[in-house]
């Protein structure tokens, strides 16, 4: 089913390292998007240690870290607000069977259809998600319980780290790279802290991580069509998320690594480890951009980095959680902050004008609307908005060269594809009063896209025979056959050629 990637003493060492620095950063991120889901702490900690080792496991890409998101987690609250943790399980393991659905059905091959435009704004978008996310550990709690913003020596303690931990990952690289930076960066700062005995924030300053295994639970939920008309919305709009930001995410790392995941088994793997989390008391996930970043970042390419980040973080919730929660956020935020650095897409802005001017809206669309709501519509919003823009444009791109034959036919030369956006140029194309008896239209350099182009070409061909005319189809691709019902013995289609079109197949295995 799997292989861990590694045949030498050197990458077996790489991916641990890179696994362990990757466990380090997901204990903040899973404590705060429980939080933000309002649920435990270790609802979310459980989540990140099942969905990141299953599906690292049962994936399609190598390398990527999975675990508990914020992209999840916001839809997650209203549900836990209005009926309890149980049917938040429910729902888990319901987007997990969808997801394995969707997978078998090979629906993940679609991502390819995200432009690139769409692609770049989910990079920056996320990127700024990211950094946003860091802002509040910039705050404290007031007196009255409200937060306000870090000032004075406080503020100055927590920058002055983070610049540490920034400086040792950037250079260190530079001296030797037998040891990941991040890891480095953790440890150096998280010495000097304890050493100096410095007052900042700390992992433990958030909750507790200390827990025992996860435990097999099926969630107390009535097993009723009511219940399931409760969390099936739910669970589609989850496994919608879940998907797009993992095989976007598999889709960066591709670019970044040079290599090609397959996504219809990321589906797969997505769906198990979301069932399983949700028959283990977890709230589900999906790819992590910045953690997958971060093993990137850190040399983790194969399944193997995954699997011990994952081990990692379950050895941290049962044995070292009073080492783990001493370590300064300062040393984690600085991790994240390089991540954002590494994510945003800065050629972007240098592009900006280069590019088609609908590109770059689509590109700032994109980024806008993945901070202010999520990922999922985001990117939703991005293709529809890039979709109708081609079908604009290439609906002015349909013409005709007209000419007599030998027989004396009016020859109608279409250039174009012909669908839903150019049928309304298409009909103005024709004169149909003054052609003579006999018409003729050519489609060897045209493309009949859709039962609007049908449907066009039906009427033209009543036009011509209420006229007394006959109207001949010459090179017509096969998928216009069903004119044939339609027009019956009225209109005459003579296919010399059948275009052939092929659909990109990714297979599962």
């Amino acid at each position: 089913m799997f292989q861990l990637g590694c045949k030498s003493r050197a990458c077996f060492q790489n991916e641990i390292l890179s696994g362990l620095t990757v466990a380090l950063a997901l204990v903040p991120e899973a404590v705060a998007f429980a939080f933000v889901a309002g649920v435990e702490p270790l609802v979310g900690l459980y989540a990140a240690f099942m969905v990141g080792l299953l599906a690292a496991i049962f994936g399609g890409r190598p390398g990527m870290i999975s675990g508990a998101t914020g992209a999840m987690a916001v839809v997650m609250v209203a549900l836990v607000a209005d009926h309890g943790v149980e049917y938040l399980f429910a729902t888990v393991v319901l987007t997990g069977l969808i997801q394995i659905s969707a997978g078998l059905l090979r629906l993940g091959k679609y991502i390819r259809i995200v432009p690139y435009p769409v692609m770049l704004g989910f990079v920056n978008g996320l990127a700024i998600v990211i950094f946003l996310a860091q802002l509040q550990h910039f705050q404290i709690a007031a007196a009255d319980g409200s937060t306000q913003w870090m000032s004075g020596e406080k503020l100055w303690i927590l920058l002055g780290l983070i610049a540490l931990t920034m400086a040792i990952i950037h250079f260190l690289p530079k001296i030797t790279t037998a040891f990941p930076a991040s890891l480095a960066a953790i440890i150096a700062v998280s010495l000097l802290v304890i050493g100096f005995n410095i007052d900042t924030k700390t992992v433990g300053d958030l909750a507790s991580i200390e827990g025992g295994l996860p435990s097999f639970h099926l969630p107390a939920v009535p097993l009723s069509l009511e219940t399931l008309m409760i969390i099936f919305p739910y669970a589609v709009i989850l496994a919608a998320i879940g998907l797009i930001e993992s095989l976007l995410t598999l889709s960066l790392i591709d670019d970044v690594t040079n290599t090609r995941g397959r996504s219809n088994r990321e589906c797969v793997g997505q769906g198990i480890a979301n069932t399983t989390t949700g028959l283990f008391g977890g709230m589900g996930g999906c790819a992590m951009i910045g953690q997958s970043m971060i093993n990137i970042n850190s040399g983790g390419r194969q399944r193997l980095s995954g699997i011990a980040a994952a081990l990692f973080l379950l050895a941290f919730i049962l044995f070292a959680s009073d080492l783990i929660e001493i370590i300064p956020m300062a040393a984690l935020v600085g991790v994240m902050f390089i991540v954002v650095m590494g994510t945003f897409e800065w050629s972007s802005l240098r592009i900006m004008g280069k590019i088609p001017r609908t590109d770059a809206f689509v590109l700032i669309l994109v980024s806008g609307v993945t901070v202010v709501t999520d990922l999922a519509i985001a990117v939703i919003v991005g293709v529809i908005v890039s979709a109708l823009a081609f079908a604009w444009e290439h609906a002015r791109h349909i013409n005709v060269k007209t000419y007599l034959d030998d027989n004396g036919s009016r020859v109608y030369e279409l250039n174009g594809p012909l669908f839903f956006g150019s049928v309304k140029n298409f009909m103005e194309l024709f004169d149909t009063e003054n052609d003579p008896d006999d018409v003729i239209i050519e489609f060897q350099n045209s493309r009949v896209a859709d039962h609007s182009a049908i449907e066009a070409i039906d009427n033209l061909a009543d036009k011509y025979i209420q006229a007394g005319k006959t109207l001949h189809l010459r090179h017509l691709s096969s998928d216009c056959r069903q004119l044939l019902k339609k027009a019956g013995d009225l209109v005459e289609v003579n296919v010399l050629e059948d275009p052939r079109y092929y659909v990109a197949n990714d297979q599962l295995a």
